[in-house]
């Protein structure tokens, strides 16, 4: 069943679960560094993730953008024709669109119209799964809406999943009511400032410990989630999947010379990902932010591989990473390679210090990956003669804890340790021994 009310396109939301036909459309304007075939692929990835049927991908090249429908009359005309024939419900645009052209725009295609920012917000309603990500998600969600010119509030007095692109409870009707918008918006942001500090107790809890913080960064489907499992033993969620991963997951590693690391892996960037949830996720960006080394993972059989790469340093600005935290890239997914193109890249990647080649679905390199995050992060370290009761356990064990024993001499009442470990690790144990 199809209803036009006169200001939008609406359909009862059985018809945009799972399953619907959507057309993918990306504008191409400018001047891209971009395939635009890699673009449409992974546009047609974000809405396969919503569920949805991708039955036609297209792409027009837009010289100058219309206020009013951002593509020209004729390629309007086009997609219509395209729409009707796929007999789609749907339609997602590869730009951001202003109310204006997104209302006009599903006047005209006969089908609902969302764009990147909208479709992004909503496959993350979809997934998160902690409390904290359901508070982001939903904090990001009603800042994007409250621009929106065509649709209504009153769900956000229910309880309920799903933020609502595609359909739910309340989207028939027309009025906004901005006053509940901005008092929800308030008291969100109240409740993920409690969750910000919380973490940052749990943080400085860790740094007192203190056991390095190493933090997987990287493009969405790079593959940091099947690293991260390898790495740790652990069974988060990994696969072929744009955005699998949106709540961080903190694990504890052994690394050579180190005895106890904390590894965490983060929710994966985009292109142009939305400020908004760039904003609403700063609590859990956080663990990226202090990290003491960052691995972004790349995924080096993409084309669009140096782009995406660009994307993600452009995001760890944004989010106000130091551009001294000492990073490394692993280049994945040598398995996707061609015989000639895996080894042209694993002997570029020999040749730098700052890269290491792996395939983390079978484990090539991921060795060397670990031996280059123990030398970053003892780089700085140095040896010491430290010297302690023969009979002081403790003290003893936490030498072995944090730093690298390499020796040890006992004579008499005292035992000396030759000890290789951090500057900041011994001022530690100098202030524990006081």
């Amino acid at each position: 069943m199809t209803t036009d009310n006169g200001g939008g396109f609406d359909r009862d939301k059985d018809e945009f679960a799972r399953g619907a036909r959507c057309v993918v459309v990306f504008p191409e304007h400018g001047i891209s560094s971009r395939d635009v075939a890699a673009r449409l692929e992974e546009t047609a990835g974000l809405a396969m993730a919503i569920g949805v049927v991708v039955v036609e991908k297209v792409s027009f090249r837009v010289r100058q953008p219309r206020p009013s429908t951002l593509i020209g009359s004729g390629q309007v005309e086009m997609l219509a024709a395209t729409v009707r024939m796929e007999e789609a419900d749907l339609v997602v645009f590869d730009a951001a669109l202003t109310p204006v052209q997104q209302r006009n725009l599903e006047k005209e295609l006969g089908a609902k119209v969302i764009d990147r920012t909208g479709l992004i917000l909503e496959i993350f309603g979809e997934r998160a799964a902690t409390a904290e990500g359901r508070l982001q998600v939903e904090l990001a969600h009603l800042d994007y809406q409250a621009g929106r010119l065509v649709r209504s509030w009153t769900h956000l007095e229910r309880q309920r999943g799903g933020f609502g692109f595609l359909g739910g409870p309340g989207e028939t009707q027309i009025e906004a009511d901005r006053r509940l918008i901005r008092d929800r918006m308030a008291r969100l942001k109240k409740e993920l400032e409690q969750v910000s500090r919380t973490r940052g107790l749990h943080r400085d809890r860790r740094q007192r410990a203190p056991w390095p913080v190493i933090a997987l960064v990287g493009y969405t489907n790079a593959g940091k989630s099947t690293l991260f499992n390898r790495l740790t033993g652990a069974h988060v969620v990994a696969e072929d999947l744009l955005f699998a991963t949106l709540d961080p997951t903190l694990r504890q590693i052994s690394l050579p010379g180190i005895d106890k690391a904390i590894l965490s892996d983060t929710v994966g960037f985009v292109s142009e990902l939305p400020t908004q949830l760039v904003a609403a996720f700063k609590a859990t960006l956080e663990e990226v932010i202090s990290a003491d080394l960052l691995v972004h993972v790349r995924d080096i059989a993409h084309p669009d591989t140096m782009a995406q790469r660009d994307d993600v340093e452009a995001v760890l600005r944004d989010i106000g990473v130091d551009e001294t935290t000492p990073r490394i890239e692993a280049w994945n997914k040598l398995d996707l390679l061609s015989d000639e193109d895996r080894t042209e890249l694993v002997g570029e990647a020999a040749r730098r210090e700052d890269v290491v080649a792996i395939s983390a679905l079978d484990g090539e390199g991921v060795s060397d990956l670990l031996d280059t995050i123990a030398t970053l992060l003892t780089a700085g370290h140095r040896r010491y003669v430290i010297t302690l009761d023969a009979g002081d356990g403790a003290g003893a064990a936490w030498l072995h804890a944090h730093g690298e024993v390499l020796g040890q001499e006992v004579e008499g009442d005292s035992a000396a340790y030759d000890v290789r470990m951090a500057p900041r690790d011994y001022e530690r144990f100098l202030q524990r021994s006081a």
